[in-house]
């Protein structure tokens, strides 16, 4: 055996390393030690054929390596080790190398200001309030069939103001939390209340817990980079507070953390919660602030050396926590912090996190100047509460929110718009993009002079709305995702701002109805438009029935927000909140129920209000609103900040109804 071999083989890796990392090659790192190794191998293999103790190890060092490097978790770590254009997140070496790096982006970029606390009620219940809790004794029922959330993704659960879990209905109310016994309707009743340190936004329920998040101001003492104590005043957080609620009538705080920053989205999948927040980049006693997290009082500082960074971002920065929560603990599994730009979507799949940004700038490329926009893409893996960066992407033009977005079969789609509408030059494109988020295929130029009002993956199709003066819904053929290709395309008045599937072929459109203005530039809105879609000729989609509701004015919580959308085919169900104007006024509020089917299509079943028919203008009662809907087996739930009402849903006869 030559003696030099191995000093040999291992000068090769390094310099071929090497190579590989100033070339800035994706996969170059991996090649060339395939290219060494398996040779190297093969010679020990056959110069030591006759001795188990040279070619089995040999065999075995073949056999490692092109496993290791087949792998796509080492591939990806090849990749994002070597690949600098891809713009991978480092750490700063020191606090000084922070403070350089954000005097130094956008001419300095940071504004010092002092943050003031907003003026806002919490809601929490008057003391003194003439309000009382009947417990009493019951018996819980448990439900067959009951709805939740309406979310993007199957397994990805998506926090709301309203859960069920089929048995007890908890809801978000003035600053509390309301748990009541839902199931048997005819005795539903309120069980307990969690009055809210903070203003709450949404929460999650995971079995035996509740996971609230609110948004909180106060005074913080933190320590300082320079200094023994620095004040900041008024900073915005985060209050995650965990429940145990095995006892639905006492309800008890499992765990509390606050961290930095506001707000930005969160989801679950199984016992884990993925939370992110933003907090703006503030200065005080010309100190940077730098991020925190506090769990039951005990606060952990991010220090510099812990936080990721990118060469190039865009103004306005943030520090970006990214954080995994274990619901039946209540404890944080893991956190990430980077500074980057304000995050603007969100979407989630099974396996991944992708979080966009949207930046722009003038271009004179085609000797006239002219605003650009990008997007782009963070991807980082999930897994039982483990969170890892993978890859930076970008695709031309801005996406209108998660549902221009979806995970296939290891591709990344998004739906964009180029352009500003009313300059004329607007025109959307589909990019899809590999694992690595570079670009596998594209299709641009659709509808010019229109924007994207709704997108829907679905498989290997996406449907597309866009719009300016009438509604074509674009029927976009993805299965080779080289070549994506318009397969059809209807033209109706109208648009979707939000689509969703009856079935594999049909779609079901919410959205306004349009007609055109007197001197044909543009289209004037009208009432509210339900529309069922067929597209199982994909050439020729269709409209199959459609439902306008209203006159002009009139609008519905669903158009902006799809939790507030209720459907079930196998009962031919659909609820949406209303606002109802008629002769050019507010004329009422409430729930529009609705029976939908491929045979009878569209017909309005009946309509639910919380208004007070005592009252003279009841709409004028936001406490009356209808916001959310759901069911239990037969019985349909609908719920505003004042009211759980229960409606049969055979004839939508009151049942019973819950003050809140």
């Amino acid at each position: 055996m030559k003696k030099w071999l191995m000093p040999a083989t291992l000068a090769l890796l390094l310099s071929g390393t090497l190579v590989a990392t100033f070339a800035r090659s994706e996969y170059l790192i991996p090649w060339i030690w395939m290219a060494i190794i398996v040779p190297v191998g093969l010679f020990y293999f056959v110069q030591g054929r006759n001795s188990a103790k040279t070619y089995l190890p040999a065999l075995a060092v073949i056999a490692i390596t092109i496993a290791t490097l087949a792998n796509p978790v080492t591939l990806a770590f090849f990749r994002t080790s070597g690949d600098w254009n891809r713009n991978y997140p480092k750490k700063f070496s020191s606090y000084q190398e922070l403070e350089n790096f954000v005097g130094s982006q956008d001419g300095g970029g940071v504004r010092i200001f002092t943050v003031l606390p907003p003026v806002f009620s919490l809601g929490k219940a008057a003391e003194g309030s003439d309000f009382t809790l009947d417990i009493g004794d019951s018996s819980a029922g448990i439900a067959d069939d009951y709805s939740t959330t309406n979310v993007q993704v199957e397994g990805v659960d998506e926090a709301d103001i309203v859960k069920t879990d089929g048995t007890y209905l908890y809801v978000l109310s003035r600053g509390r939390i309301v748990v009541l016994l839902a199931n048997p309707a005819a005795s539903a009743k309120i069980l307990s209340m969690i009055t809210l340190e903070g203003t709450p936004l949404e929460m999650f329920i995971n079995k035996d817990r509740l996971i609230v998040f609110e948004a909180v101001w106060g005074n913080q003492v933190l320590p300082s980079i320079k200094t023994d104590l620095m004040y900041l005043r008024y900073p915005e957080l985060t209050l995650v507070e965990v429940y145990d609620i095995t006892d639905r009538e006492t309800p008890a705080l499992l765990s509390k953390m606050e961290i930095s920053g506001g707000y930005f989205s969160s989801r679950m999948i199984n016992n884990y919660v993925y939370l992110i927040t933003n907090m703006a980049i503030v200065y005080e006693n010309e100190n940077i602030v730098l991020p925190w997290i506090s769990t039951n009082n005990e606060t952990k500082i991010v220090p510099a050396t812990d936080i990721y960074y990118f060469d190039n971002i865009y103004y306005p920065y943030v520090f970006a926590t990214i954080a995994a929560i274990d619901v039946q603990e209540g404890k944080l599994a893991e956190e990430k912090v980077f500074l980057t730009t304000q995050a603007g979507c969100m979407y989630v799949s099974p396996r991944n996190i992708y979080i966009t940004h949207t930046s722009g700038r003038t271009s004179n490329a085609q000797g006239k100047e002219e605003w650009i926009t990008n997007t782009t893409i963070h991807k980082m893996s999930i897994s039982a509460g483990g969170i890892e960066y993978l890859y930076t992407g970008e695709v031309p033009g801005q996406i209108l929110n998660q549902f221009s977005m979806d995970e296939h079969n290891g591709y990344f789609r998004i739906a964009t718009t180029t352009g500003d509408v009313w300059s004329g030059n607007a025109k959307n494109n589909i990019y899809i993009l590999n694992e690595d988020l570079s670009l596998a295929g594209k299709i641009e130029g659709l509808a010019p002079g229109e924007r994207i009002y709704s997108a829907r993956f679905m498989g290997n199709r996406v449907y597309l709305v866009t719009f300016v003066k009438v509604d074509p819904l674009f029927v976009i053929d993805l299965s080779d995702p080289g070549n994506p290709k318009v397969l059809g395309e209807l033209k109706i008045p109208g648009y979707s701002d939000y689509l969703h599937p009856y079935d594999e072929t049909h779609l079901i459109g919410l959205g306004k109805e349009t007609t055109e203005s007197p001197d044909g530039d543009f289209a004037l809105y009208q009432g509210v438009k339900l529309a069922l879609f067929d597209v199982s000729d994909p050439e020729n989609p269709k409209v199959i029935s459609k439902y306008i509701i209203g006159e002009r004015g009139t609008d519905s919580y669903a158009l902006s927000d799809h939790r507030a959308f209720l459907f079930s085919r196998s009962r031919n169900l659909l609820v949406i909140p209303i606002t109802l104007v008629e002769a050019g006024t507010w004329d009422w509020q409430g729930a529009c129920v609705f029976d939908i089917s491929l045979a009878e299509g569209l017909k309005l079943r009946g309509r639910i209000s919380h208004a007070d028919p005592a009252e003279k203008e009841p709409i004028l009662d936001p406490a009356s609103f209808v916001i959310r809907s759901l069911y239990i087996d037969n019985v349909l739930y609908t719920i505003s900040e004042g009211q759980v009402k229960m409606n049969d849903l055979s004839d939508l006869s009151e049942i019973n109804a819950i003050k809140l």
